[in-house]
């Protein structure tokens, strides 16, 4: 079994703030591929053009010095029959970001996997295990020798909707724990498939992160809103063995988490949404400070975003906690906004405007936002002038 890469036990200031990607900035690819309640199944990478025009894409990643990316293979069109591989999907997006040197965390499992699969029965953790150890075979022949996975994104999302409130695949009802469970299993699987062919892997474990308070001041209310927050970490703890240690959770399989934070991540328990500005509203550099002190981990903003004309000043929200959480000695190793590109809204196909550009033309070209685009450029000078100010500090503090 190998162990947890010895840098990311390290404190920031002996390996640098965000020295895991080759950029402080990334752009999210929207990936996901579940089947829907109505039995349509999404898939974001081709409704976005972005499968299609991943070369033009990566490219215009250049001007805003931006060199890292999370993005994603679809499983359901990789593999049609069992232990079979068609890469057709994934090859000319495998290589379109190698030939513009953009590390790519790519996520295997986004929501979707192939139809004749059961996600409930063994046979989904097994088929999963080696459809991961498979793609990371094939990027090694590729040239890819540290690659970054995201094995399950959002497992306590996907539980939730998935197996509590069938909103979609497995479209199951009172069954989260069970899912979660099972994707645990799948996670790990995973990660022990892909470490026996590229032991230099890293990997990114994303899920919400979220704030649920009481509107009342009964106890009986403020207890049950804290245990629903608590919550959000159960999926982290699964795999580090702190919960249902039967699953096979050690500490060596959380390596970088990651911390999918929107505007509506906070909200009363059985009650409304708490926006910004208000008085329990959460701060992120706190729920970020508290996310480390539990597990002691680097951690990266692996989705962050916002629609139409909130999207400027969420992104300056964020930078600005990012930037203070980074002062209170929490090792944030970046921001990912996301989706990077406008995209068809999940259950009705809306346009959705939460991009730094919006869809392509007939030759791939996109136009940006450009509100946003000027955010994102200028942001690299503004965190590495945050970092340099940090560094000084700390070789102040350490001389005799």
């Amino acid at each position: 079994m190998s162990a947890l890469p010895e840098e990311s036990r390290l404190e920031p200031r002996e390996r640098g703030h965000h020295a895991l990607f080759n950029s402080f900035v990334m752009a999210g690819y929207e990936c996901s591929s579940q089947r829907r309640q109505d039995g349509r199944r999404l898939d974001l990478l081709a409704d976005t053009g972005h499968a299609r025009w991943a070369q033009k894409d990566y490219a215009q990643l250049a001007g805003l010095n931006v060199r890292c990316a999370r993005d994603g293979l679809r499983w359901h069109l990789i593999e049609r029959s069992p232990g079979r591989y068609d890469w057709s999907s994934f090859l000319p997006m495998l290589r379109a970001a190698r030939d513009h040197q953009v590390q790519v965390i790519w996520d295997l499992c986004h929501y979707g996997y192939p139809d004749d699969l059961d996600v409930w029965r063994p046979s989904f953790v097994d088929r999963f295990a080696r459809f991961a150890g498979a793609v990371a075979a094939l990027m090694v022949e590729e040239g890819i020798s540290v690659p970054f996975y995201s094995p399950v994104n959002e497992i306590s999302f996907w539980s939730w909707a998935g197996g509590d409130v069938g909103y979609f695949n497995p479209n199951a009802h009172g069954r989260g724990q069970e899912l979660k469970h099972q994707l645990v299993r799948a996670s790990i699987a995973a990660i022990e498939a892909i470490r026996e062919r590229a032991p230099a892997a890293r990997f990114v474990q994303c899920d919400p992160l979220i704030n649920v308070v009481s509107e009342s001041r009964r106890s009986e209310d403020i207890e049950n809103a804290e245990r629903y927050r608590v919550a959000q970490f159960e999926a982290w703890d699964m795999l580090i063995g702190r919960q249902w240690p039967g699953l096979g959770g050690q500490e060596d399989y959380l390596d970088i988490i990651g911390a999918n934070f929107y505007p509506h991540n906070q909200w009363y328990f059985h009650g409304g949404r708490i926006a910004l500005g208000e008085s329990d509203y959460r701060p992120l550099a706190g729920m970020l400070k508290e996310l480390h002190q539990r597990y002691q981990r680097p951690l990266l903003i692996s989705e962050t975003g916002a629609e139409d004309q909130e999207r400027v000043p969420w992104l300056n929200y964020v930078v600005d906690q990012v930037l203070m959480a980074l002062e209170r000695g929490v090792p944030v190793q970046g921001i990912c906004w996301y989706p990077f590109l406008d995209y068809p809204g999940w259950d009705d196909g809306r346009y959705c405007p939460t991009g730094v550009f919006g869809y392509a033309d007939g030759e791939g070209e996109r136009a940006p936002f450009h509100p946003l685009h000027l955010q994102l450029q200028a942001l690299p000078e503004r965190v590495e002038a945050c970092l340099r100010e940090l560094d000084g500090r700390r070789a102040q503090r350490r001389r005799p």
